[in-house]
């Protein structure tokens, strides 16, 4: 054992140990793009099929709305069996519901039954898990009654936790979007004013910012195929401002509405769009850097300074030692 103890606290060990270290690192850094899965042209594919999938529940409403007969329904799922048995649209879908789904990324109806599912399962499941930890496995001391309140405290986290599950995949996209945005801006402005039509100019858009944000991609490949079905484009421009839930991106829509609907020059507003939002982008980074010198109070008290102290008291402590020493 002092054998190894000894081999393990050698220093030319410590250093072979730190450079297979290091150099593993840099082959696993070389070596892991080229196994990353192109997440962009997945992405892409999907957006196809959901382009192709509106056109087709369009074409398919608008024969049924002239036929008068209703579409052949899709085999029920477990999850779908359950909400519906149990009503839990009317009971727990609010007006907003489908609006955050479709922020976080989610479009369909198959979302939203598994939102409503296990915004009804988890609480049973939380409470059950907790109850259980508490009475079988460890207690921790508690009486009986504080051990009930804390599985009701699991159960109130399981109903929240498909909500905060969602902010949290809100929050990231729209960082995604945000980002990009105003880079985006640019990119259809140039389109637009090279003489290519909004539709256009959206997929070419579309095509090159999908390396830095597939989140923004998608939705300008979504708005695309909307603006070429839909009966109104105005839909289209406001779909996109719902589904990303960015005043930026509602400010772009609303220009391009009144650009389509009183002549007005859509290059103008998308420079100026582009001009605000880089602005707001940059405010945005100059909050950021404003907020770091009180975060980074506490840490330098704590880490820095006793390690200045050390520095600098350290050589005068070990001569006063010495000196009463010797």
């Amino acid at each position: 054992m002092q054998t190894l103890i000894n081999t393990v606290t050698d220093p030319g060990t410590v250093v072979v140990i730190l450079t297979a270290i290091a150099a593993f690192a840099t082959v696993a850094s070389l070596i892991m793009p080229y196994f990353a899965a192109d997440r962009f042209d997945a992405r892409m594919k999907y957006v196809s099929s959901e382009r192709d999938r509106l056109r087709a529940e369009r074409v398919a409403a608008m024969a049924d709305e002239q036929r008068h007969a209703r579409l052949r329904k899709e085999p029920k799922s477990f999850m779908k069996q359950v909400v519906e048995n149990l009503k839990l649209s009317k009971a727990l879908e609010t007006d907003t519901t489908r609006d955050r789904l479709k922020m976080a990324g989610f479009r369909g109806q198959a979302p939203v039954v598994a939102f409503l599912f296990f915004r009804a399962a988890l609480p049973f499941a939380g409470f059950a898990v907790a109850f259980v930890y508490l009475f079988f496995v460890n207690g921790f001391g508690l009486p009986p009654i504080a051990k009930i309140g804390v599985s009701i405290g699991g159960a109130y986290l399981g109903f929240y936790f498909p909500d905060i599950f969602i902010s949290n995949l809100i929050q990231r996209r729209q960082k995604s979007i945000r980002s990009v945005f105003p880079d985006s801006l640019d990119l259809l402005l140039i389109c637009v004013q090279a003489g290519m039509s909004v539709e256009a100019a959206m997929n070419k858009v579309a095509g090159e910012i999908g390396t830095r944000s597939i989140e923004l991609a998608e939705e300008f490949s979504l708005t695309t195929a909307e603006l070429s079905y839909l009966p109104e484009r105005r839909l289209a421009y406001e779909n996109l401002g719902k589904r990303t839930g960015l005043p930026a991106v509602r400010a772009v829509g609303t220009s391009l509405i009144q650009a389509e609907r009183y002549g007005t020059a859509v290059s103008e507003a998308l420079r100026v769009l582009a001009q605000e939002s880089r602005d707001m982008r940059m405010s945005e980074a100059e909050k950021k850097a404003a907020a770091l010198p009180p975060m980074l109070t506490v840490p330098m008290i704590v880490f820095f300074l006793p390690v200045l102290f050390v520095v600098i008291l350290g050589p005068a402590g070990i001569q006063v030692a010495q000196n009463f020493g010797g």
